[in-house]
């Protein structure tokens, strides 16, 4: 079976996907320490559906009114 080639999702480099491939699916560690980055800025963010009461939780689940 030939090896699967993907794009580096920093660089758009071939990649091969092989357990031999460190940086996989980046192609290097500059690429993979990039994206990591930015997901420490906030620059990546996972959408969460909006609370109807728009309050935080904590209070909540700490067991009562502070």
């Amino acid at each position: 079976m030939a090896d699967r080639i993907v794009k580096c999702p920093q660089c758009s480099a071939d990649v091969r996907w092989t357990p031999e491939s460190k940086w996989r699916p980046f192609c290097s560690e500059r690429c993979k320490l990039i994206d990591l980055g930015a997901w420490a800025s906030d620059r990546y963010r996972i959408a969460t559906p909006e609370t109807s009461d728009g309050g935080d939780k904590s209070s909540e689940e700490s067991g009562g009114d502070s």
